[in-house]
């Protein structure tokens, strides 16, 4: 039993070498460059939007970046982590559930901080100052 085993592992190493570049296993660098490009896009509009203020309100803004945001883990997991629909026995699905998981822990949480954040830490005009003040 424990020569067959042996026998695999060694052709899973062998293989790995031979065969792992046609089924996306191994990054070439030009998915890295692709990857790194389209990375930088995702990066760079999202910053010229608000740093612009193309949208009249902060909840547009702020919906666009969460789509680029998404846009971008889809360009990570495919150019950088390698995941296609060829991975074995479901992983490659469990890992993209995991992920979106993540994704709408994180973002969704940063939406909440920043905007209780925004909300405590902005000053206020007026006699919202003496409200707040009050209440504390």
């Amino acid at each position: 039993m424990s020569a067959p085993h042996n026998h695999h592992g060694h052709d899973d190493h062998h293989g790995h070498g031979h065969d792992g570049h046609g089924d996306g296993h191994h990054g070439s660098l030009k998915d890295y460059a692709i990857g790194f490009i389209l990375s930088v896009i995702l990066t760079a509009i999202p910053f010229w939007l608000v740093m612009t203020k193309q949208f009249d309100k902060s909840s547009t803004t702020a919906i666009v970046i969460l789509a680029f945001a998404a846009v971008q883990v889809v360009v990570h997991m495919v150019y950088f982590l390698h995941m296609n629909g060829k991975a074995e026995a479901g992983w490659s699905l469990l890992a993209t559930i995991f992920t979106l998981v993540l994704l709408v822990i994180v973002l969704s949480g940063s939406i909440w901080v920043m905007y209780h954040m925004n909300l405590n830490m902005m000053p206020t005009m007026g006699n919202d100052v003496h409200t707040m003040h009050d209440m504390q």
